[in-house]
């Protein structure tokens, strides 16, 4: 058996009080080994070393044992497909450890830098993993922050990666479930391999404080502990320095200096009750002066992820400030383990209200994703409800409501309950009427001034509310009060972009190019289309794109057939007829519309040939471009073609510039990238477009598209970046 499951097995034994099925846990481990057997890891160890250290991270969020035998199952389903499945997990090991090892399996890689939709999906599979059952996420917090402390043993892109992916997604969720514990490691790891250089300046600066002043915490430590024990409280005492993440937070985000920093040292007391937390802060108080402003009742008034505590920065003897925390061990362990302290002991009614009223936000984000179906929203309320600072407001009864910083009274209001939302007709903030749209602060007092006359929010509402709940709950009203003006203001919207095409279209054409696209969407008809899209259901900027492509295709299925002489004619520009446009002549005339095809970008000095198409003029190639050959195998397109060149003259095309596009192979990545950015900014070149990847041989495929004058000034261009060092080669175009 793997040594750490020794371990494991003995840390479970002496938590005799948990009730852990020791013969279960055991099982999941050899069926576990017996599936992985022959299997490695990138380090080099055996791959059921993984599962062994997620199990025990579990182990210590205080979970139980099926949560510890899905850990040491997580990866068989997926990894060993051939050899297991769920069914077979489920008759094994129950239908609850099948459950999570099945959510945890699909639960894919959220990749940061992902397209949006994909990204967007998968973070959907994660909250409803979530709310199917929290278990999921504690699992797979746990399986992370093992990959985070192993992951030095993968190549350095995928570093970057998966850091940056917990950085922005992992360790926030697990702040907002409050586990502290497994938070602010995710986020010192993250930094090591985002920026090693910032985490090392960091680093040293705490060494070299804390150096200073070694002894400091425990003279704190040591006048504390007399006069907690003078006053019969029973106590105990930690100590800490600020970690390496929050402090660089501070640093470079919020650009404070070290000095600046008043809670780098800190001291924690742990009392029996809540009513010795204030005693003890008293006490604090006498034996140290407070710093104004710097006292915190996180007891009174908790933040959304369960943190209770009392913080309070006093003035050390010496001179030095440091922070005070003071709480009672069940608070102590909210701390640390968050919402999952609070679900191995959900047991009874009550307490299972409890937890799901502090769960209640992942439900609200599924409901407002079901509402809209935009991915757009979805990312902003996700955002919002994840990464929010929080601003603590009171209803006039004296009651708590926390909301993301930046709401407005109109989110207060729908917060509290829909039905207030929707009747609201003016606000109050401690005592003074104020606009419906103020941006309440910490500690203010708000009344919702209601009327039964009222007629409803306001469209421009969903323009200034922060919060997704709120900006769902008014599109919720108008969708069900309003669908007839829902319909008129969607029909609006679209008509006025319809009217930016230049051709015109009828009513009846209109609706069935609608009807098509709305049933890709899973919309029945046009007019449910007008309405979701009145409501706010869904944004119009998505859907542009497919609007004029069917559009086009309607005015190409109705324009009779016309020789390419008819088409010529048909798009003659209103200018001179033997002045050119963009420099080029067709068939011995300018004055045609043009564009220049992005497949070779055709340049001033190439050999080039026109090609009419439908609706957008003559588009502009070069002779020898792969499209050219390809399309002239095809009879339909062959009388297109016409006759295309560069009008003679230096002046035909002084002063214009065209794109071109340049691939280049380079050793590095960024700092060749930098290299090449300078040189074309020596030249006075403009870059539209850029594009880096890796290889899988190492080097770096840089696809640019700058802007020249013609080929003399492109060869040019291209013989200057070939001595920018570490640049393997450059060639005209990219490779397919």
């Amino acid at each position: 058996m793997y040594v750490d499951m020794l371990s494991l097995l003995d840390a479970l034994e002496k938590k005799s009080e948990k009730g852990y099925d020791i013969n279960k846990i055991t099982e999941a481990y050899l069926y576990a080994e017996k599936l992985h057997d022959g299997q490695m890891r990138q380090s080099g160890e055996p791959y059921i070393s993984h599962p062994v250290a997620v199990a025990k991270i579990v182990m210590e969020l205080g979970l139980d044992t099926d949560s510890i035998c899905a850990a040491l199952l997580h990866d068989t389903v997926e990894d060993c497909a051939d050899k297991t499945n769920l069914d077979t997990l489920a008759k094994m090991f129950g239908k609850d450890v099948a459950m999570l090892v099945d959510s945890l399996t699909k639960i894919i890689q959220v990749q940061v830098a992902d397209k949006e939709e994909a990204h967007i999906e998968n973070i959907r599979k994660m909250l409803l993993a979530m709310n199917k059952d929290i278990r999921v996420i504690f699992i797979k917090l746990c399986d992370r922050l093992h990959n985070m402390r192993t992951l030095s043993a993968k190549k350095e892109d995928r570093q970057r990666a998966i850091a940056l992916e917990t950085m922005y997604i992992y360790a926030p969720l697990a702040h907002r479930l409050g586990i502290q514990k497994i938070k602010q490691e995710l986020e010192n790891l993250s930094l090591y391999y985002l920026d090693i250089v910032g985490y090392e300046e960091v680093h040293e600066a705490i060494e070299k404080k804390y150096g200073q002043n070694r002894m400091f915490i425990e003279e704190a430590k040591s006048i504390l502990s007399d006069k907690l024990t003078e006053n019969h409280i029973s106590f105990e005492l930690e100590g800490r320095v600020k970690s390496v993440y929050s402090l660089y937070r501070k640093m470079y985000t919020l650009n404070k200096s070290f000095d600046e920093i008043y809670d780098f040292y800190a001291v924690r007391v742990i009392v029996e009750t809540e009513l010795e937390c204030y005693t003890a802060l008293g006490l604090v108080h006498e034996m140290f002066k407070s710093i104004p402003g710097r006292f915190k009742d996180y007891i009174s008034t908790p933040k959304p992820n369960l943190y209770r505590s009392l913080h309070t920065t006093v003035i050390g003897h010496s001179g030095i400030p440091f922070e005070v925390q003071i709480r009672t061990r069940q608070m102590h362990e909210e701390a640390e383990y968050g919402i999952a302290a609070h679900w191995k002991y959900k047991t009874g009614e009550k307490s299972a209200a409890n937890i799901d009223e502090k769960l209640r936000w992942i439900s609200q984000l599924l409901e407002s994703d079901e509402n809209t179906r935009d991915p757009d929203e979805f990312i902003h309320s996700f955002k919002t409800d994840i990464f929010h600072d929080e601003t603590f407001v009171f209803t006039p009864k004296g009651d708590v409501i926390s909301l993301p910083q930046g709401s407005t009274t109109i989110d207060f209001a729908y917060a509290i309950h829909s039905a207030v939302g929707n009747k609201m007709t003016g606000a109050k903030v401690n005592g003074v009427i104020v606009p419906i749209d103020k941006i309440p602060q910490n500690g203010d007092i708000i009344e919702i001034i209601t009327s039964q006359s009222s007629k409803g929010p306001s469209r421009d509402w969903l323009k200034v509310v922060k919060t997704g709940q709120a900006r769902s709950k008014i599109r919720q009203w108008f969708k069900k009060e309003r669908r007839a003006e829902n319909i008129i203001v969607g029909r609006a919207e679209v008509e006025r972009e319809v009217k930016r095409i230049s051709k015109s279209y009828t009513d009846a054409e209109l609706d069935a190019v609608i009807t098509t696209i709305a049933k890709r969407v899973g919309i029945n008809n046009s007019d449910d289309f007008y309405n979701t899209l009145g409501f706010g259901g869904i944004t119009l900027q998505r859907f542009i794109p497919k609007i004029k492509e069917e559009l086009e295709k309607l005015s190409e299925q109705e324009a009779p057939q016309q020789t390419h002489e008819e088409e010529l004619s048909k798009i003659k520009l209103s200018t001179s007829k033997r002045k050119s446009h963009g420099g080029v002549v067709i068939d011995g005339e300018g004055g045609y519309q043009i564009k220049f095809a992005r497949c070779c970008n055709p340049l001033p000095g190439d050999k080039i040939v026109g090609f009419i198409t439908r609706g957008y003029g003559v588009s502009i190639h070069k002779s020898d471009c792969q499209n050219v050959h390809q399309s002239r195998h095809n009879e339909e397109n062959l009388s297109r073609w016409v006759k295309a060149e560069w009008e003679r003259g230096e002046s035909s095309t002084m002063g214009e510039t065209y794109e071109a596009s340049i691939q280049i192979i380079t050793e590095d990545g960024i700092g060749v990238l930098a290299g090449i950015s300078m040189a074309l900014a020596d030249m006075k070149v403009s870059i539209t477009k850029i594009n880096t990847q890796q290889t899988k041989s190492g080097d770096y495929v840089m696809n640019i598209v700058i802007e020249c004058k013609n080929v003399s000034h492109y060869d040019y261009i291209v013989t200057r970046l070939r001595s920018v060092p570490k640049v393997i080669s450059v060639r005209r175009g990219f490779a397919q």
